[in-house]
């Protein structure tokens, strides 16, 4: 039986090309089955589904931190450069929200959804059509509109 929350973002993968951010983001609470639902989009429409944290983690060991800062999102397009794939899933994207990186992780994955479609699990929720990431007191803390974003949440 295919999963719910796979057929949501099946059917939002299929819009995205209509848009000029083609990004998706899956966003539930940690362990509520978010990866799950990409593998089964992976094996479904054989894209390639990318741990950011280790990926980025990998190609960050030999950095000093301000170069780390400097070259995350070049190290994220090289990642998904090698992935030639026109859809490309992202799990694990809590890396990008370290503060020391210095990102704006939502303006960092739209800019690359900008010529592929990119499916993002997002560990937070949706909150007065806000898209929240961590407390507000914690220090990766962040808040964003929804409005034009291609949101996935379990129902």
């Amino acid at each position: 039986m295919v999963d719910p929350l796979s057929n949501q973002i099946i059917g939002k993968i299929k819009q995205a090309p209509e848009l000029y951010h083609r990004l998706v983001l899956v966003v539930a609470p940690s362990g509520s089955g978010k990866t799950s639902a990409l593998k089964e989009v992976r094996q479904g429409l054989r894209a390639p589904l990318i741990n950011v944290n280790l990926e980025i983690s990998r190609r960050m060991l030999e950095l000093t931190t301000r170069q780390r800062a400097l070259q995350a999102s070049r190290l994220l397009e090289d990642i998904l450069r090698q992935n030639r794939s026109d859809v490309v899933l992202l799990d694990n994207i809590e890396i990008l929200f370290e503060k020391s990186l210095e990102q704006d992780p939502l303006r960092l994955l739209q800019g690359l959804s900008r010529n592929r479609t990119i499916v993002a699990t997002w560990n937070g929720e949706i909150g007065d059509n806000y898209l929240i990431y961590a407390a507000p007191d914690h220090p990766e803390y962040r808040r964003y509109s929804c409005q034009d974003l291609q949101v996935v949440t379990q129902e």
